[in-house]
């Protein structure tokens, strides 16, 4: 049994002093820091909640993404995330994909629940799959454990789960 999404759980340990102040809320503007550890002030950012929840849970099985037949990640440890009623997206561990084959982009969009994403494009076999991998590298709060992920958009790559 799942439990319903809460600003405690989302938030987590790191975050728990701020949950008093922010549960209840559907968006809050809060401080949020930068690559360069600058802060930004009012980024806005949506919480999951009943009316858009998002879940992120351990994958129990091996997920190997190739594009073109190249092995592009492999791992046991990806994370399912489950957002609303879009399809589940696998997010891999870079530790667990051949970075040595992937390109960042400069393509950057913003997601109110997740933060800002910036892309990768994989170069495989002489070929190049623009903007083919997504991360968050500084997600917002609720969506930490997908910090150092990798999602790839499934109509650019073949991703199997495997037991």
């Amino acid at each position: 049994m799942t439990a319903e999404p809460s600003a405690d759980g989302l938030l987590g340990h790191v975050f728990k002093h701020y949950s008093a102040a922010i549960q209840g809320l559907e968006s809050a503007q809060l401080f949020r820091s930068d690559h360069d550890g600058l802060i930004e002030k009012g980024t806005p950012m949506k919480l999951p909640g009943p009316d858009h929840p998002i879940t992120i849970t351990p994958n129990p099985k091996r997920v190997r993404v190739s594009a073109g037949g190249v092995l592009i990640a492999d791992t046991a440890h990806a994370l399912t995330l489950r957002e609303a009623s879009y399809p589940a997206v696998q997010y891999v561990p870079r530790a667990d994909a051949n970075m040595a084959l992937l390109e960042r982009t400069d393509r950057v969009t913003h997601c109110p629940y997740k933060g800002d994403a910036n892309y990768f494009s994989i170069k495989a076999n002489g070929t190049t799959l623009e903007n083919s991998i997504w991360t968050y590298e500084s997600p917002f709060p609720a969506m930490a454990g997908i910090a150092g992920h990798l999602a790839f958009y499934p109509d650019k790559v073949k991703i199997e789960e495997v037991a």
